[in-house]
């Protein structure tokens, strides 16, 4: 009969290990589990063959190394991760083991870097290391929230619950991003294909009028000679030392703005500065900040119900925030905590949330049912974000139309007064 050597942890959340002899690993969980341990890992004990040669030693080593030779700029995309998570969940809630069930969902990755971290976890854990610590190497992948939630499932004996949780927290994550990110696609489709038209109007079609209004010898107004000029800039003949053509500028200033805008983020100050302003922008600034609240509010209520502790939770949900304005109003609360005081108290006193939100909190914290209250404000949180995204929408479309309808009635108006000239010059010639 197969011996199988296994982890597990006991009731008190201490690791176990051992072995057990039994006919299919299905058995010897459920043997481990009659012990009164939960198993985090179980696996079969291969007997060494004398006959291996050492080329097969060597290609073993190599197939074992297969993987982990791929690079990848940034981080694992977040819906793979998600969708890995939801898989892991699933298959610990089967009672399937630990160290197979990583194996089964990194033989389905396709080539990349979540397939090669997921092959080291596997190697780390088959080794004897906790799925927390296996995972707390790959950063890229496996953010502080992420580990911490699963040593905590680890302690606890309750990972397949954890992971699930977790699965939850990031598809709710995931379907906020997506709202806000769909929503904003119409908006700048439309504005950057009317950039490209009027650059285009500029470029070709006014040097063509400025031309029919030279050969007339007609008199321009200052609208049309604002017009003609910006003109001849976009298309590089506005002086001869113009060196770079306007429409270049114009096409290439987006993603300078944009890029001086991560460098700027990427400091102490600049960061502080831009979160500060992006809240305090009409309407947009409001949508950030149920969208801050909603987020911060989920993950420390996931933390607190899979066990974190709540000063730890709090310094996590601080750090995976987003915003400063918000790191700086959790501090405080941190702060307040450790001293032995309130959580509502410093979050009212910094004023970053609404009354309501303050309230139920103190709520929360009165009836010890905090992680309960904090996941109806993120739910109530999350649909007042919907109701926000729509009304910015319908308040960007019209917006947007009187933008380009002023835009083209000028160059319209622009090249339409000096016509107008001509025309009653010729008719003043005709008579």
């Amino acid at each position: 009969m197969p011996t199988y050597a296994y982890e597990a942890l006991n009731s008190a959340g201490k690791p176990q290990k051992g072995t057990i002899e039994a006919s299919s690993s299905e058995e010897a969980i459920q043997r481990i589990k009659g012990q009164g341990y939960f198993p985090t890992s179980v696996r079969e004990q291969k007997v060494k063959s004398e006959g291996k040669t050492a080329s097969g030693v060597r290609g073993k080593k190599k197939k074992k190394k297969k993987g982990g030779l791929n690079f990848a700029i940034g981080g694992v995309n977040k819906k793979k991760l998600t969708n890995f998570t939801r898989q892991l969940s699933t298959l610990q809630d089967a009672g399937l083991p630990l160290l197979r069930s990583i194996q089964i969902l990194e033989q389905q990755q396709k080539p990349g870097l979540l397939k090669s971290i997921l092959g080291q976890i596997s190697e780390d854990v088959e080794a004897g290391s906790t799925l927390s610590d296996s995972m707390a190497k790959h950063p890229k992948a496996f953010d502080r929230l992420y580990c911490k939630m699963i040593n905590a499932g680890e302690i606890g004996g309750v990972l397949d619950v954890i992971l699930q949780r977790l699965a939850q927290f990031m598809e709710k994550a995931q379907r906020l991003k997506r709202r806000i990110v769909g929503a904003m696609i119409y908006p700048i489709t439309v504005v950057f294909i009317a950039i490209l038209i009027v650059t285009g109007i500029m470029y070709f079609v006014i040097p063509k009028f400025q031309e029919i209004f030279e050969d007339f010898e007609v008199e321009l107004p200052g609208l049309t000679i604002w017009l003609t000029n910006a003109s001849m800039w976009v298309a590089g003949k506005a002086s001869p030392d113009q060196a770079v053509p306007g429409a270049i500028w114009i096409l290439v200033s987006p993603i300078v703005l944009f890029f001086m805008f991560k460098l700027i983020r990427m400091t102490g100050p600049g960061r502080a500065v831009t979160d500060v302003v992006r809240i305090k922008i009409p309407v947009v600034g409001a949508l950030i900040r149920k969208t801050a609240v909603a987020r911060f509010t989920r993950t420390l209520g996931t933390l607190i119900s899979a066990g974190v502790p709540i000063l730890e939770a709090i310094l996590i949900t601080r750090d995976t925030s987003g915003n400063y304005v918000y790191e700086q109003a959790l501090t405080k609360v941190h702060d307040s905590i450790r001293e032995g005081e309130s959580f509502a108290g410093p979050l009212r006193e910094s004023k970053v949330c609404d009354p309501i939100v303050v309230n139920m909190i103190d709520v929360g914290e009165e009836t010890g049912d905090m992680d309960t209250m904090l996941m109806k404000i993120a739910d109530n949180y999350d649909e007042e974000v919907d109701v926000a995204v729509q009304a910015l929408i319908s308040m960007l479309e019209p917006l947007l139309v009187v933008l380009l309808g002023t835009v083209v009635g000028t160059i319209v108006l622009a090249l339409f007064l000096p016509l107008v000239k001509m025309i009653e010059s010729v008719s003043g010639g005709s008579l």
